[in-house]
């Protein structure tokens, strides 16, 4: 098993939103919204940019909040149905198609956010690219917020095989932690409705002080640390949510 790139379309359909539809709960969707909303201090009016935004779930209720919001992902399935939930939360959001290392904003958005896993799909230099066109997309003083895994509490609980039921349905996931490169490299198997479906990824892991020092070697002038509950990160902590400072071009 060796995954040596992120194909999203494969990894990022049906049976992602079938297999993860009881961990993404409104609840746990209500609890983020209103962490960001905290940790970025947001204010009436403000553009914010959802950078892999998936299938909308957290910039459809942003707009809920009048909140003015572009969403960002790769994958046309997931955009599709975040359209569709738009229009049944009777907001207006702009979902573009686009690849994280390559966007067309500059100097657009009050806020950029990044969440559930979504940095870290790519080789070391790409992952860079990305933080260099998030900081080109904010505003003088804006920020980017980044909702990953804490590695530390990722090693103490790892698993290598996982196992989710639904309906008679498997999600088999059978990982690796690979040292050397801090990338988690994951088998998945889909067993549903009498198919069989295979795919492989990776996701690059960090510590807070090497995507600190990323954040800051690309131009971010603060960088701050929390956990999933927005209190100071520590080794325990459920999740890492960094959040960056873009200082004066």
């Amino acid at each position: 098993m060796a995954a040596h790139s992120f194909d999203g379309n494969s990894v990022f359909e049906d049976d992602y939103l079938y297999f993860y539809d009881k961990l993404l709960t409104p609840e746990r969707t209500q609890h983020e919204v209103d962490l960001i909303c905290r940790l970025l201090h947001l204010q009436p009016g403000m553009s914010i940019l959802d950078l892999a935004c998936g299938h909308g779930r957290i910039a459809n209720q942003l707009a809920v909040l009048g909140y003015h919001v572009t969403g960002v992902d790769a994958t046309p399935f997931f955009l599709r149905k975040a359209i569709e939930d738009a229009a049944n939360c009777g907001v207006q959001v702009e979902y573009l198609q686009g690849d994280m290392r390559s966007l067309h904003f500059q100097d657009c958005f009050h806020c950029i956010i990044n969440c559930f896993n979504a940095f870290g799909y790519f080789d070391d230099n790409d992952n860079r690219l990305v933080l260099a066109q998030a900081y080109k997309a904010l505003k003088a003083g804006g920020k980017l917020l980044i909702d990953i895994q804490n590695l530390s509490r990722l090693l103490r609980d790892f698993q290598p095989d996982l196992v989710t039921e639904r309906d008679g349905n498997y999600m088999l996931a059978r990982s690796r932690y690979d040292a050397l490169t801090n990338r988690t490299h994951t088998e998945r198997i889909i067993i549903r409705d009498g198919q069989v479906r295979r795919g492989e990824y990776f996701i690059r892991n960090f510590t807070f002080p090497e995507i600190r020092d990323w954040l800051l070697q690309t131009g971010f002038s603060h960088v701050e640390g929390y956990g999933y509950n927005g209190e100071p990160l520590a080794v325990d902590s459920q999740r890492m949510i960094v959040v960056a400072i873009a200082g004066d071009r």
